[in-house]
């Protein structure tokens, strides 16, 4: 039996989703948690209150699902890089951690240290994109795992990526963060031998 076709309604609420989402994570990124409301998201979207309200029950439910969503997109795009050289791998995973996804996440982060019906939420979720970056990760390196200080070593560049978003956040940190990869890229490939 063959897939049944979505009708126009349901494309449109797929749609209307993705369009909250979205907005929701420009919002963060923008103007952080305080800013972020779910009328303000809404209004960004071209959609009532209600409708979001609809799809997202709750304003942490809307920010928690926006940041997995567009964390899922950014993982469905490392996964489908080809086997491309390791310069180009620690690029891509940096670029993960200095971009409007990052700065959103962070603002999530912030808010879940003092928000206790957010807390559970975003530490679950960065759990858990946390694993599926890392696992990115190992893979695009190309590396065994179980082989010694590979992980410690893998979770260390992460890290410092992750370490790279945050000096990125005040001013534009490019040139540094250019050297910084450059010399990374070489100490990866001395630690991490390839397959």
């Amino acid at each position: 039996m063959g897939a049944v076709a979505a009708t126009p309604k349901q494309d449109r609420s797929r749609a209307t989703r993705r369009r909250l989402l979205e907005a929701a994570v420009a919002c963060l990124a923008e103007v952080g948690w305080a800013g972020s409301t779910v009328s303000v998201v809404a209004e960004r979207a071209g959609v009532s209150r209600g409708a979001a309200q609809h799809h997202f029950p709750t304003r942490e439910d809307l920010f928690t699902a926006a940041v997995e969503y567009v964390a899922e997109q950014r993982s469905t795009a490392l996964r489908g890089l080809p086997g491309r050289d390791r310069a180009a791998v620690v690029a891509a995973l940096v670029d993960l951690y200095t971009g409007p996804v990052f700065r959103a996440a962070l603002q999530l982060w912030v808010a879940a240290a003092h928000e206790p019906q957010l807390h559970a939420r975003v530490v679950e979720l960065e759990a858990r994109v946390g694993r599926e970056t890392h696992r990115m990760a190992i893979r695009l390196l190309a590396v065994d795992e179980s082989a010694p200080g590979v992980r410690e070593t893998v979770q260390g560049f992460l890290d410092m990526a992750r370490g790279l978003g945050l000096a990125n956040l005040l001013t534009d940190d490019r040139a540094r963060r250019e050297r910084v990869v450059h010399q990374w890229t070489t100490l990866l490939e001395t630690a991490l031998p390839g397959p």
